[in-house]
């Protein structure tokens, strides 16, 4: 592994760390991430931009690691303190990447994928014109993995409806001509194949016992165990004529098989594919 992929690989394990504390959005660095690329690309966003802005989708939410687990994981409505709590997680963010090598590549992303083209987004309230195009892209594809994810308190939204809110928001909370763009590919079903997943050809599960997802890793064969992060349960694994599913059980796991866990095969493939498309960006 070189040294780009060193660098490249210590951000993907902090990032999956942050993502692993909260058992409801398994998978929502991934799709960020796929989702950014497919807009950064039919943008028509040099390709070396492409493959960063992929890079900050994965990493956008790295300052959630500030937010308190009785605040991340609520499954009822937030107050407004708690709100505001939420709220500084951009900033947390950039406080933690910028001694990086790499911050410069994925600042933008961290710190402003929650401003708005009206200004009424956080944490600098910026206003269209001086939101990077990192950000506004990002904006987009995390609002819509949001809409299309589900949360204890609702059912993921079909992929029509969370267009449609898009829609609605373009010029206020999401950019125009990119919300349009992101817009045509969901209707051409360019998304689908994202929604839904936490990696390539592998849909989430949803736990027997409580609802929350599980996710199955792409290293884990039929008979693999694989566990609910939020109640514990233990299911096992059945891929068979080209499709995944889990199998009941009657137990739950340790506490030691219970403990967050870094999804190594999926982030060396991604590792790779990004050190490719940055070769020697600063």
């Amino acid at each position: 592994m070189n040294h780009l992929e060193d660098l490249l690989k210590s951000l993907f394990v902090m990032a999956s760390m942050v993502e692993a504390r909260d058992p409801y959005t398994g998978g929502h660095l991934w799709r960020v991430a796929q989702f950014s690329y497919l807009l950064a690309e039919a943008a028509g966003v040099p390709e070396i931009d492409v493959a960063r802005i992929a890079l900050g989708g994965f990493l956008h939410d790295l300052g959630k690691i500030g937010v308190p687990d009785a605040i991340l994981n609520k499954p009822e409505r937030l107050t407004d303190h708690e709100y505001e709590v939420i709220k500084t997680h951009p900033e947390v963010g950039f406080r933690l990447i910028s001694g990086h090598p790499l911050a410069p590549l994925v600042q933008a992303a961290v710190y402003s994928h929650h401003e708005m083209p009206d200004g009424k987004g956080y944490p600098q309230h910026l206003t269209a014109p001086d939101i990077p195009i990192d950000a506004r892209i990002i904006g987009i594809t995390d609002a819509f993995d949001a809409m299309t994810s589900t949360r204890p308190y609702r059912r993921g939204m079909p992929v029509e409806q969370a267009l449609i809110i898009i829609d609605q928001q373009l010029g206020r909370q999401f950019d125009g001509t990119l919300g349009t763009l992101f817009m045509t590919l969901g209707a051409s079903g360019a998304l689908n194949h994202i929604v839904g997943h936490s990696d390539a050809g592998i849909p989430l599960q949803e736990c027997p016992a409580c609802g929350p997802i599980i996710v199955v890793r792409r290293d884990q064969d039929t008979g693999a165990h694989v566990y609910c992060r939020n109640c514990g349960y233990k299911t096992t694994v059945i891929r068979e004529n080209g499709r995944i599913r889990i199998a009941e059980t009657d137990d739950h796991g340790t506490p030691a098989e219970l403990e967050p866990e870094v999804d190594h095969a999926l982030i060396t493939q991604l590792v790779q594919a990004a050190a490719r498309a940055l070769g020697d960006a600063p």
